[in-house]
């Protein structure tokens, strides 16, 4: 059995808190909120023991019943947090984006590796099967070799709320750390899928972007170009509804995924092949917060060591944000 604690009791924790009555051997064992409100709503909610209920983030890490926690506090505190949790020597799943730019990371990463501690940066569209089943159809050779490839996602917010954690440059926000930072990391996905481990040869190029009245990016798009020859076009938004879904072109066809980010239960690819074309559906037993916690509890358990195929590893981590810094700056070079 695995005791989850978690800091921060957000929209995105309520997700976790659903999605982890669908997975055995795990209960959440503690939560903690520096909102005492939310706090006395979960006594009511979980209906566990009102110890393990924290108004401040330190017990919770410190506590000895605690095996893993999942960070789901505001972006620019997930640095300090994780490192804490380090120390601690608590397993890791922490929302994406796991630090708001590059230094910090580095001093992140350095910590984990110190203390040898299992971490994830948690992006759940990448537990899916269906994600797993793009990776194969790419791998088979059904569309040919891979020429570019189209990643986006974007939301319309209809009012700029300054004090809000998306338009908050201090907390982190803006479009590319909210939602670009997925288009990212799915690109980084399919040039190793591709290239092993040439896709760390990368370079970003075609910035373009604005920001808005609060100096965080709003809407951008730009190039990634792996290995001098795989070109990939990630576009993000927090002013336009956009496509949401991912295109793969290869020379033999494409493939079309619908619904990339947040795939149901029962979802599906589509694959163009010359004059052909067909859905390949995919069945999943979780849903896809619930699968990425299964996924994680089965390597806490070292019952599984092949589950971290397609999920973020340390490396691939770095390497999104350090791509998510050069595409931010990018942006506010354009605009000063």
């Amino acid at each position: 059995m695995t005791n989850w604690g978690i800091l921060g009791l957000g929209f995105i924790a309520d997700k976790f808190i659903d999605a982890i009555k669908e997975v055995p051997d795990t209960q959440i064992k503690g939560v903690a909120s520096l909102t005492k409100k939310k706090t006395n709503d979960l006594i009511k909610k979980l209906g566990i023991n009102e110890n393990f209920f924290y108004t401040n983030y330190d017990d919770l890490i410190n506590s000895s019943s605690i095996d893993a926690i999942y960070i789901a506090t505001l972006n620019d505190t997930h640095a300090e947090l994780i490192k804490k949790c380090a120390l601690a020597k608590k397993k890791i799943l922490c929302e994406k984006p796991m630090c708001v730019n590059l230094k910090e990371s580095k001093e992140v990463f350095k910590c984990l590796e110190e203390n040898n501690i299992l971490f994830l940066e948690a992006f759940a569209y990448r537990s899916h099967q269906q994600t797993i089943n793009l990776c194969n159809v790419i791998n088979s050779g059904e569309i040919g070799q891979i020429q570019s490839i189209e990643a986006s996602f974007g939301f319309k917010i209809k009012k700029i709320i300054p004090n809000s954690r998306l338009f908050n440059k201090d907390n982190g926000g803006g479009a590319i750390l909210d939602v670009g930072c997925y288009t990212s990391s799915f690109c980084l996905l399919i040039a190793k899928t591709i290239l092993g481990e040439e896709y760390k040869r990368y370079k970003m190029r075609n910035i373009t972007g604005s920001l808005c009245e609060t100096g965080v990016d709003i809407h951008s798009e730009a190039e990634l170009i792996f290995n001098d020859k795989l070109k990939m076009t990630v576009k993000t938004s927090l002013k336009e509804n956009l496509n949401n879904n991912c295109i793969i072109y290869g020379t033999k066809g494409k493939i079309v995924v619908s619904s990339p980010w947040l795939p149901e239960n029962k979802s599906y690819i589509e694959i163009y092949n010359k004059d052909s074309y067909y859905k390949q559906f995919v069945n999943s037993k979780f849903s896809i917060y619930a699968q990425q916690i299964y996924k994680f509890n089965q390597k806490i358990l070292n019952k599984d060591d092949d589950v971290f195929d397609t999920l973020m590893n340390n490396e691939m981590s770095l390497i999104n944000i350090e791509i998510i810094d050069m595409w931010k700056k990018g942006v506010e070079n354009q605009t000063s």
